[in-house]
């Protein structure tokens, strides 16, 4: 017994050594990886800064860029509504246009009718046979049908027949 505490007495100090021995250099290690762990923090920390710098850049170029593209738009828009109005405008003026045009058209074929009208039978069937057989179908349709029977009947048979055949559609 006595034995055994000697020996305790002896080995318990070496292995309160070792053990401390051991507290120390884990101590040690806890300290170098600190300071690695404050380091990788502090290098996490300003990525986190620059990730935050660069969004911040992103935000206010994207507010930039939709701002232009607003701007463009109501530019767009604006052009857009003149374009309309003035092809409403072009296409009152080209209906305005038609209809003067085709009074036109039917004071002048009146006119030229009036002219066959006054003409011998004869001398009309001459000039309407030379003519485009839908123009002369043109100016026969403004006579009237009793002057239209006499020129017809002085003209040749076959462009007489192509004449009633125009008049009768």
């Amino acid at each position: 017994m006595k034995f055994l505490l000697l020996l305790s007495l002896v080995v318990l100090p070496l292995i309160a050594l070792q053990t401390s021995d051991r507290l120390f250099d884990c101590t040690e290690i806890f300290k170098e990886r600190k300071s690695e762990l404050l380091v990788e923090l502090e290098r996490i920390d300003e990525q986190k800064q620059a990730l935050s710098a660069l969004q911040s850049a992103t935000e206010d170029l994207l507010k930039r860029k939709e701002s232009r593209l607003s701007q463009k738009e109501e530019i767009i828009a604006t052009k857009l509504a003149a374009i309309t109005a003035k092809e409403s405008s072009i296409k009152m003026m080209l209906e305005k246009n038609e209809k003067i045009l085709h009074e036109v058209s039917k004071i002048k074929m009146s006119k030229i009718a009036q002219t066959f009208a006054k003409m011998k039978a004869g001398a009309a069937s001459n000039i309407l046979s030379d003519m485009d057989s839908k123009e002369a179908a043109a100016i026969l349709t403004a006579l009237k049908p009793k002057t239209v029977g006499q020129i017809l009947t002085k003209m040749d048979a076959k462009k007489a027949s192509e004449l009633t055949l125009l008049l009768a559609k």
